[in-house]
C-alpha cells in the first residue's frame, strides 16, 4: 500500500499531465474543450478514476465519454511516459456531476429568494 500523501501527489500529477495531453495532443474533435476536474487514484495504484466535464447537452456527455474510452490506451501510454510508476494504473472515466448539481442548487436558491422577496413586498405594502 502507498501512503495517502503519495497517492495525492500521483493523482495531482496525472491530473496535470492529462489536462495537457487533452489540450495539446489529442486530435479528436469530440474531446475539444473537455475539462479534467479531478483524478482519484486508489491506494494500490491499480485504478485512476478521471472525472471530466464539458459544456453541452446530454449528447455531449455520451460523446465525450465514448471518445475517452476510445482513446484510453493512447492516454494511458502517454501518461505512463510522463508519470514514472512501476505499474501505471488503469484509467476509468466518469462524468463530473458537480457543475450540474451546483447549477441546480443555485436555481433553487434563486427561486427561494424570489419567493421570499415577493412575499415580503406584498405584506409590507398592504
Amino acid at each position: 500500500m502507498v501512503r495517502d500523501a503519495r497517492v495525492r501527489r500521483i493523482s495531482d500529477r496525472i491530473h496535470q499531465e492529462l489536462s495537457l495531453v487533452l489540450q495539446r495532443e489529442v486530435a479528436d474533435p469530440r474531446l475539444a474543450m473537455v475539462t479534467v476536474t479531478a483524478v482519484e487514484v486508489d491506494r494500490e495504484l491499480a485504478f485512476a478514476t478521471i472525472y471530466v466535464t464539458a459544456l453541452g447537452t446530454q449528447d455531449r456527455k455520451k460523446e465525450v465519454l465514448s471518445a475517452l474510452e476510445s482513446a484510453r490506451g493512447y492516454l494511458r501510454r502517454e501518461l505512463a511516459a510522463r508519470v514514472r510508476l512501476r505499474s501505471f494504473p488503469q484509467l476509468r472515466f466518469q462524468w463530473d456531476l458537480s457543475y450540474e448539481r451546483g447549477t441546480r442548487i443555485d436555481e433553487l436558491l434563486d427561486m427561494l429568494n424570489s419567493d421570499r422577496t415577493g412575499g415580503e413586498g406584498e405584506t409590507g405594502e398592504g
